[in-house]
């Protein structure tokens, strides 16, 4: 029976394949976007509304999530979740017309908005403080894995259809080489079954066991953590921390001191949106093709964007318990509008491709070591146990909402003011997200969730002095 690390490694990387899931399932319409263009005769608001109706299920998952979890608990949803990515993945394999594709769209996003939330607190819930950054960002990097591999699986699919053109075939044939893109969006179904059969081995969230008053449960799987004393001692902080917080409904996430992570809750993952990471990921192959690459190197131009999305995401898992949290998103926010006001300027000015390429490697360089992973950690370890999961589909839901509007609006700002104008818009946006930060996001490295709720509630002279 492993114990220590090694198993709680393993309960973060299962849960963390759900943040695969959802950089799978964000990035494989990418390389389907323009077979869907030429089939349906998609208009600019249709595509736009293909690309983005996922982000509707989303925002609808994310909003049930938090009271289905607090109800039934974080493994049950997390289940549901990876049926929910099966079924979509089959619905649009098959689907014969965009709205029918933009059905099996919204369930998977449903999939994603429940994963999306319960994961990265699940993982925040099971970490001792000093590796929770650490741990919570896994699901940043599972994140980027699922987008370079859906990049990777999408060139794949694109060489074998093209060397197998020319051929005549039966039901495979059509589904990966005659309308190649139902393979791309059905591929979904593999790492979602994985995913299903894996959760069947996790345990449930201990601090959501002992808020259910099942003391023994929690106290076996934090013993297997951290050994029998550590886990007494920890159940024991847990019980004292639920029994001050009352009974856990949406309505003390308006209580004072709680206001401000309610605050920061909403706006620090709708400023990371404003980025237009989600565009990004969404149109790489045809961002690059506008900017003049071939189909076939446009989609090699993109997977690459995906490799040091991945990469760097180690950055932020080797250093976020050190540096902390508030020092990672300022930087973060700043190298990116700096990124973004320079891919803006050289597509305006007709940049060299070379040159665009590098700037989108440096955005998504700068993205990936800070604010994808920075996001997800702060917003799991900012609110009360009881009320954790309402509070995180709040946050989640604020992402979405956010992705749902940049990807929707980036088709139309994409015909009406231009490619370039609409990055450097994005760039300009990151300057309230900076400011933001400076004043209103306290740093939590290094302390315990009950610590970390308990400061909420002293005056606010005092948690101003001791969130520095």
């Amino acid at each position: 029976m492993i114990k220590g690390k090694t198993y709680l490694t393993v309960i973060c990387a299962t849960a963390g394949m759900g943040g695969f899931l959802f950089g799978f399932d964000t990035a494989v319409i990418s390389g389907a976007v323009n077979f869907l263009r030429a089939q349906f005769g998609l208009s600019p608001v249709m595509e736009g509304w293909i690309m983005s109706s996922a982000l509707l299920g989303c925002v609808a998952g994310a909003a049930v999530a938090g009271y289905l979890s607090d109800r039934y608990g974080r493994k049950k949803i997390l289940l549901a979740s990876a049926l929910l990515f099966i079924v979509s993945a089959l619905g649009c394999m098959v689907a014969g017309t965009p709205s029918v594709l933009v059905v099996f769209r919204i369930v998977g996003g449903i999939g994603v908005g429940f994963a999306a939330m319960v994961a990265p607190m699940f993982i925040a819930e099971l970490a001792p403080a000093h590796l929770r950054g650490r741990l919570v960002s896994i699901y940043q990097l599972a994140i980027t894995l699922g987008i370079l591999t859906s990049y990777l699986s999408n060139a794949m699919l694109l060489e074998y259809a093209s060397a197998h053109g020319g051929q005549r075939g039966g039901l495979l044939h059509f589904y990966l080489v005659e309308e190649v893109w139902r393979g791309m969006l059905g591929s979904n179904m593999i790492p979602a079954a994985l995913l299903l059969l894996l959760l069947f081995f996790v345990p449930e969230s201990p601090r959501w066991l002992v808020k259910e008053g099942q003391y023994e449960r929690a106290c076996e799987i934090l013993s297997r953590i951290s050994g029998r004393q550590k886990a007494t001692a920890e159940i024991g902080e847990i019980s004292i921390a639920l029994s001050e917080e009352g009974k856990g409904s949406f309505g003390q996430l308006f209580a004072p001191g709680i206001r401000a992570a309610l605050v920061i809750g909403l706006a620090l993952p709708f400023l990371s949106q404003l980025t237009g990471i989600t565009t990004v990921m969404y149109y790489a192959p045809a961002i690059f093709e506008h900017a003049g690459f071939r189909s076939g190197s446009a989609m090699g131009s993109a997977s690459i964007i995906g490799f040091f999305n991945m990469i760097f995401t180690f950055v932020a898992i080797w250093k976020i318990d050190h540096w902390g949290r508030k020092p990672l998103l300022i930087w973060g926010f700043t190298g990116l509008s700096v990124a973004l006001l320079s891919i803006g300027l050289l597509f305006y000015s007709g940049g060299v491709q070379q040159v665009l390429l590098w700037s989108f490697v440096f955005y998504i360089v700068v993205f990936a070591a800070t604010i994808g992973p920075g996001v997800w950690v702060v917003i799991a370890e900012i609110y009360p146990t009881k009320v954790r999961g309402r509070a995180m589909s709040i946050a989640t839901l604020s992402l979405f909402l956010g992705s749902t509007f940049v990807t929707q609006t980036y088709p139309l700002l994409r015909e009406g003011v231009g490619i370039g104008i609409t990055f450097v818009l994005y760039g300009l946006a990151m300057v309230p997200a900076i400011f933001f930060v400076r004043n209103v996001v306290p740093e939590t490295k290094g302390r315990t969730l009950e610590d970390i709720e308990r400061q909420w509630t002293v005056k606010k002279s005092k948690t101003e002095n001791e969130w520095q």
